[in-house]
């Protein structure tokens, strides 16, 4: 009996697209507060938290490549 067999290469493109798609989420309302240089919001505040989000999803990438099988990459998948 064959088992299915799951490509990694194209397992780990749809998890890097998810985790964009978690990523441009998360700079949406940052991204907001600098485009509309809003009064009495601190664009230096929020351009800090972009570089918070910027990490996180950096190292979530090196994780992500660095994944050996597809349940490793799905404890890795961003939740929401």
């Amino acid at each position: 009996m064959m088992g299915i067999k799951i490509n990694l290469v194209k397992a780990k493109a749809i998890a890097h697209e998810k985790r964009r798609a978690s990523r441009a989420e998360e700079f949406a309302p940052l991204d907001e507060v600098i485009m509309k240089q809003i009064p009495g919001v601190s664009a230096t505040e929020a351009e800090a938290q972009r570089q918070v989000v910027r990490d996180k999803y950096s190292a979530l990438q090196t994780q992500m490549d660095a994944a050996v099988s597809v349940d490793e990459l799905k404890q890795l998948l961003p939740k929401g």
